[in-house]
């Protein structure tokens, strides 16, 4: 994105100089819908993100621009509240959970662009609230500790956009640190940077252009689900708190014989969490075959256990589950659509590209995109 004509734009807008906040989209290596069940994530934030230019006003209104859907908001302070613009939610949320923090704020101009991909998993909601949380925190001189405005994110986006999200898309996107993926404690929020030193493999993302309509609700259900199985095993356990507690040995007697739709989703995650973990450390060993085995892993968890996947993603990670040139593949983000990611040889990535495209083109009739991602930074003022 060029800030030059960011700011130009938000001059045209609001007759005024304006300050840019970038902050990024985030891919997960691995560690998916463990963030929610207290587990390990280890996602890493990438060179494609939200742009955020703000200013202050004189008066007590806030007035918002979206350039990808080329509206404007016009609200006043005291009247936050949910709109029918999904796009302006995720920035009223942030507001409306500063109030409740106690924060001071006035009325301000916001003009929102960015360049990652709407709907395809890649957390562009996330990256909408932290940029709103670091821009109005430097606006207003509010010294917002960077987990917070993590924090403040993830409680916009329950109560503005009816997602029960965890933590993780918040946290990977204000502390993205370039060349490196961040394992996560979604319990304490201890975190670790493990270098992500892919050698001659990049990352590819495959966007299917799907995202089927139980998106919302079959996420909110999964949580469900996770939570039923822990009450289960607290009846009989009653120092367990989360999944990240359970074992495998536990779900099989207080879960299984029960209800065996709640054991299979609660053993995925179980599972899940201990890959995650396990692929932290080989990517410390710089064992890249390894990583790929358990991507390949969390897919067919994620497919065929968790159920969040859907018949284009699967389409997409079996074509290349035979290509020597790919290591690992698999569905990335809340799940129902979205994109594969997959771990290719550099050097293979635009023949990828052309036979993907090609074979799901004569498949399902609908045009693949593709993106190869970088690592980069966090939220950042960068104007």
């Amino acid at each position: 994105m060029n800030i030059n004509t960011i700011k130009a734009k938000f001059r045209e807008l609001f007759a005024a100089e304006a300050t840019v906040i970038k902050s990024p989209g985030r891919i997960n290596v691995i560690g998916e819908h463990t963030d929610y069940n207290d587990g390990f994530v280890l996602p890493a934030a990438i060179d494609k993100a939200i742009y955020v230019a703000i200013s202050k006003r004189d008066d007590e209104e806030i007035r918002l621009f979206s350039e990808n859907y080329q509206e404007e908001l016009v609200v006043s302070l005291s009247q936050v509240q949910k709109s029918d613009k999904a796009w302006a939610n995720f920035i009223l949320g942030v507001v409306d959970e500063l109030f409740s923090r106690g924060y001071a704020l006035k009325g301000f101009n916001l003009y929102l662009s960015g360049d990652v991909p709407l709907g395809a998993g890649l957390s562009s909601s996330a990256a909408l609230e932290c940029a709103t949380g670091f821009a109005l925190s430097h606006l207003f001189g509010l010294d917002i500790a960077k987990k917070d405005i993590a924090l403040i994110g993830q409680q916009a986006e329950h109560k503005y956009a009816g997602v029960n999200c965890g933590i993780m898309d918040q946290f990977a996107s204000v502390f993205g640190k370039e060349g490196q993926a961040i394992l996560l404690d979604c319990r304490s929020l201890d975190y670790e940077y493990i270098p992500l030193d892919l050698k001659d493999y990049k990352f590819v993302l495959l966007n299917s252009n799907v995202k089927h309509k139980h998106s919302e609700s079959g996420y909110n259900t999964r949580r469900m689900q996770s939570e039923k199985g822990v009450a289960m095993v607290k009846a009989q356990v009653p120092e367990v708190s989360s999944l990240r507690d359970i074992t495998i040995a536990q779900l099989d007697e207080f879960v299984k014989p029960y209800d065996m739709e709640v054991y299979i989703k609660c053993r995925f995650v179980v599972e899940e969490t201990q890959r995650t973990q396990l692929a932290a450390e080989k990517l410390k060993a710089g064992d890249l075959v390894a990583l790929g085995k358990l991507m390949f892993e969390t897919h067919n968890g994620l497919s065929k256990a968790y159920e969040v996947s859907c018949v284009e993603i699967d389409f997409l990670v079996e074509q290349v589950t035979d290509l020597d040139y790919v290591l690992g593949a698999r569905i990335t983000g809340g799940g129902f659509g979205g994109c594969s990611l997959n771990l290719v040889h550099q050097d293979k990535v635009d023949l990828l590209v052309e036979h993907m495209t090609a074979v799901y083109q004569e498949k399902y009739g609908i045009t693949l995109d593709a993106y190869m991602v970088e690592i980069g930074n966090g939220t950042e003022v960068i104007a």
